[in-house]
């Protein structure tokens, strides 16, 4: 197959820093678009993957699965976006479109393993691996490019990409609707999506937070009221009230407390804490017959209708825009909490 040599940043180690790089993308097939990368946003699950935190990294690693850009090539057998046409690319470019999750628009869960948009192996390029989008340009199969309504603030649409549909898609399954009372736990990249996604959906929306100084913040993204989980009072007051909780937490935490805000046959869904949590009471989810799910990003078809929401009621992330020459540093403020919300990468700087 054709390719050709495209500008990136990545990592060639685990306890190295990202750095300029030389990668190969193939020709645009029959099937595919080739995007010029306007914009890529930074996910926790990029530095995971650079420092090889879950121990499935392979290098060089290029990160970044929060892509916005503009058509500058289809094949000839695409409809669906036409030269010129603003897009996106999150987390997924492949998968194997014949498994029942597939058929049910669930790709994230594919039977036989999505193609993720970095860090996966390449079907398209023999002994290669998939490079997202710290980079100057991307070709991915049609059916995983995504319209980006022209209305919205390009930058601050790239996180939508993961962060938007990771918080939309448990909303959105477990039927959050007006008038129901919703928790998010932790005021973060995911966190601050939830409270501006619950709150345009109708709820009453709750930040609930280990940090009061978030409050007022909080409240400006949506929220209706502010819970300091450390504050036992406040807590009680709140006990068995929760229709639905959406819990962004990124690392293993106490859940006893939190299972007892939700009503009988109430739920908390986990999107955050991808390791191991704390033993939880088995009394917490017994007296109440209460549910602890979780959910990862969410499909296509999702992902499309997230977007067109956010279109319809201009939602966007709150973002700071750096240069990709900065990304170093901004690793290094994403893990110790400081950036509100979201950094996003300015690709140009690359160009």
């Amino acid at each position: 197959m054709t390719t050709a040599t495209v500008k990136a940043y990545g990592a060639t180690a685990s306890t190295e820093v990202l750095k300029p790089l030389d990668i190969q993308r193939r020709a645009a097939g029959a099937d595919d678009i080739k995007i010029d990368i306007s914009y890529c946003g930074v996910c926790h699950s990029d530095i995971h993957t650079v420092r090889d935190d879950w121990k499935g990294s392979t290098y060089p690693v290029v990160p970044g699965h929060e892509i916005i850009g503009r058509v500058v090539e289809v094949g000839d057998n695409v409809n669906s976006h036409k030269i010129g046409d603003l897009v996106g690319v999150g987390c997924m470019v492949d998968s194997c479109q014949t498994c029942s999750s597939c058929e049910q628009n669930l790709e994230q869960f594919c039977e036989k393993g999505a193609t993720f948009t970095y860090n996966s192996k390449d079907k398209h390029i023999e002994g290669s691996q998939t490079y997202g989008g710290y980079s100057t340009s991307v070709v991915v199969d049609e059916k995983f490019v995504l319209r980006i309504p022209e209305n919205l603030d390009e930058a601050a649409t790239a996180p939508l990409l993961c962060a938007g549909v990771t918080t939309w898609s448990p909303l959105r399954h477990w039927k959050v609707k007006k008038g129901d009372k919703v928790g998010v736990i932790g005021l973060g990249g995911l966190g601050h999506m939830g409270v501006k996604f619950a709150n345009a959906l109708g709820a009453h929306v709750v930040m609930i937070t280990t940090s009061p100084e978030k409050g007022k913040d909080a409240k400006r993204l949506g929220a209706h009221e502010v819970l300091v989980s450390k504050d036992q009072d406040d807590m009680k007051k709140h006990q068995g009230s929760f229709d639905f909780i959406l819990n962004t937490i990124p690392v293993g935490h106490e859940m006893d407390p939190y299972l007892g805000l939700l009503k009988i046959d109430a739920t908390m869904v986990l999107v955050g804490a991808v390791e191991p949590l704390k033993p939880f009471h088995g009394g917490s989810v017994i007296m109440g017959r209460k549910r602890i799910a979780g959910s990862l990003i969410g499909g296509i078809k999702e992902t499309q209708e997230m977007l067109d929401f956010c279109g319809e009621h201009n939602i966007t992330s709150d973002i700071e825009l750096i240069d990709m020459q900065d990304i170093n540093t901004a690793y290094e403020r994403v893990t110790s909490n400081d950036v509100k919300y979201r950094f996003v990468i300015d690709i140009k700087s690359l160009k």
